[in-house]
């Protein structure tokens, strides 16, 4: 197998003032050769294929066999002295050298490299299945290509199972295997079960890899079941992250009809409480509604004789103001006849004495007589 995939791209161009400019063919141009054995064509559609560093150290392990290569040699050819930029983008990194120092979680995203003679290399690696692109660059001129990762072997299952079911009914207990980054991965998914549960045939899902089903048929009797699920240790933990090799879950397994007979006799109940409590609630609230309106009632009675009262202490006041009034004119009027009588006695008694003076005075003076008074 031709151990050399080129993708070579001469792109000039000059911006000045707006004007897109073409360049002479003497300006610089970038070569790109992935010189690690690998399969694809670095093209979106298909992209370079490497393994993922599962075990935590990133190499090219053969450079004759494709399967076993966990990074890519990326050589750019290019005038001698001319800086090349190595940009990745998505979840690629990049690396100047490889070795057993070089973790999973060593790199960067950009690398720029300048070189005495006329190339330029880095090695580029992944952790994803996803699809991401490497661009190289130089002024002038850039080349742009695709890697995505072979996932490594399993490493974490994850099971999801319901956490209830009806007596002799099923549920479907879900699994999914990743290897130690979290990419999907294809395995063998055992499932054990305790309790009287009976596990089903484990059915790779046919759209998405790594997940598998397997039908839990539950025992006729209620309880609970233990149901376990494991895949095989891998052959070496790197100390990245322990391995989840197995999972285990309980359901609790429920007698529907018994358990509806006890929700309706607990919904009956509950409703003849609440019809007992409303009941009493009413009643309370017409005992309360009598006392008030006995309250009123009598409130009602004694402001009416209140007002009798009220009404008679009036009359009675009245009566003896008319009283009082009668006695005081009547008092008046006798002590007027008085004033008057005394007065008259005593206008009387005067008319008499000048009367006498004046027939006394009349005998010795007759020529100057007084009138009498009459």
């Amino acid at each position: 197998m031709n151990s050399f995939k080129k993708i070579a791209l001469a792109m000039v161009a000059a911006m000045t003032l707006g004007t897109v400019v073409v360049t002479p063919a003497s300006a610089n141009t970038v070569s790109v050769d992935v010189t690690t054995e690998i399969s694809g064509a670095g093209t979106a559609a298909s992209p370079f294929l490497v393994k993922v560093p599962s075990d935590n150290v990133v190499s090219v392990a053969d450079t004759s066999t494709v399967t076993n290569n966990e990074a890519l040699l990326i050589t750019a050819t290019v005038v001698a002295g001319t800086p090349v930029t190595f940009t990745a983008v998505g979840n690629v990194k990049l690396v100047s050298a490889i070795g057993a120092t070089v973790s999973a979680s060593a790199g960067s995203s950009s690398i720029t490299v300048t070189p005495a003679s006329t190339t330029a290399s880095v090695y580029a690696f992944t952790t994803s299945t996803s699809a991401s692109a490497v661009t190289v660059s130089v002024v002038g001129a850039s080349t742009t290509f695709y890697l995505k990762g072979v996932a490594g072997p399993a490493y974490d299952l994850k099971m999801t199972v319901p956490a209830s079911g009806h007596i002799s009914g099923k549920v479907t207990a879900t699994f999914e295997v990743a290897d130690i980054f979290g990419n999907a991965v294809a395995d063998t998914v055992t499932v054990t079960t305790l309790g009287g549960a009976t596990a089903g045939t484990v059915t790779a899902d046919a759209l998405v890899t790594g997940k598998y089903t397997s039908e839990i048929t539950l025992p006729a009797t209620a309880g609970t079941v233990a149901i376990g699920a494991s895949i095989a240790a891998p052959t070496s933990v790197p100390t990245l992250k322990l391995a989840t090799t197995s999972q285990t879950a309980i359901v609790t397994v429920s007698d529907l009809s018994s358990a509806l007979a006890a929700a309706n006799a607990a919904l009956a109940a509950e409703k003849a409480a609440r019809a007992a409590d409303a009941t009493a609630a009413a009643a309370a609230l017409a005992a309360a509604v009598k006392a008030e309106q006995d309250k009123a009632a009598a409130a009602a009675i004694t402001a009416a004789a209140e007002l009798v009262k009220v009404k008679a202490d009036a009359v009675t006041a009245k009566v003896a103001a008319d009283k009082a009034l009668a006695d005081a004119t009547a008092a008046h009027a006798a002590e007027l006849a008085k004033v008057k009588a005394d007065n008259a006695a005593a206008i009387a008694a005067m008319k008499k004495a000048f009367n006498d003076l004046a027939k006394k005075w009349n005998a010795k003076n007759p020529k100057a007589k007084v009138t009498l008074v009459k």
